[in-house]
This record gives structure tokens, sequence and C-alpha cells, in this order.
């Protein structure tokens, strides 16, 4: 889950660019350039924010499903997700999970 997230994250995502730097296998890793550039912004290149993967997972758990019950008793209640975010959405799409009502 947290390679599929790491474009959202402050985790590296190009970890080949990140191989291809090292001296050899035994020196320390080091992190892509790419990685580099999500610490400094603090944005990915897609220009979204970037998290920790705990404050994500916290940013995903704001999505909720509502019971609706409309004042007029004659309407049937129903349930409604409430809409993701730009940053929510993404994440789902690099899950591949989508949103339903069950």
């Amino acid at each position: 889950m947290r390679q599929l997230l790491a474009p959202l994250l402050f985790d590296d995502a190009d970890k080949p660019q990140a191989q291809v730097a090292r001296a050899s296998i035994v020196a320390p890793a080091r992190r892509s350039q790419a990685a580099k550039q999500k610490a400094i912004t603090k944005y990915n290149r897609e220009g979204i924010k970037v998290h920790s993967f705990q404050t994500l997972l916290g940013d995903l758990a704001t999505i909720v499903k509502n019971r609706i019950q409309p004042k007029d008793k004659k309407i049937a209640a129903f349930d409604m997700l409430t809409t993701p975010t730009a940053i929510q959405q993404r994440a789902f799409d690099l899950l591949g999970v989508t949103l339903r009502l069950n």
C-alpha cells in the first residue's frame, strides 16, 4: 500500500534513480532527486501537497457515509458518501479503489 501511495508521500517513488545515484551496493542509500524535491517543496510533481503515511491515512479517514432522513417523512431515508478531496481521490486512484455505497 505504501509503495502504491509513494507519489503522495514523502517516500521515494523513484527507487531506480536512487539506486543509480548510489556509489556501490554497500554505500548508504541515497534519495532520488524527485524525493529531495518533495521534501523541499512539500508538493509532488502534480502539485499535490505530500503527506506522511499517517497524515494521509488520517485524511482518508474523514470520508464517511451519512444517513439522510428528509424532513418530509414520505421521502425514504438514503445514504450518501462525502465527496473525496483531490488528494483523497488520487490516493484511491493509485490504490485502484472505487467508493460505492453498499
